[in-house]
């Protein structure tokens, strides 16, 4: 028997949900005492940066380079 998934329509793109959590989890993080919950919020943070911009790079149009066909 196979398990049926949940499946759910997204209403933001990857990149905006990225940001925004990525956002929330700084603000999150700076309203806290230093300390490893703070750490870790920032840390996901970044995680949620870096995979944003590395997304873009990959979704970017590809451009040829020059002297090559």
């Amino acid at each position: 028997m196979t398990a049926k998934r949940n499946r759910r329509k997204q209403t933001q793109t990857l990149q905006e949900r990225l940001a925004a959590f990525a956002e929330s989890a700084r603000e999150r993080a700076l309203s806290l005492p230093p300390g490893r919950e703070r750490e870790m919020l920032l840390r996901r943070a970044k995680q949620n940066e870096v995979t944003l911009n590395l997304t873009d790079w990959l979704s970017a149009p590809v451009v040829p380079r020059r002297g090559q066909s």
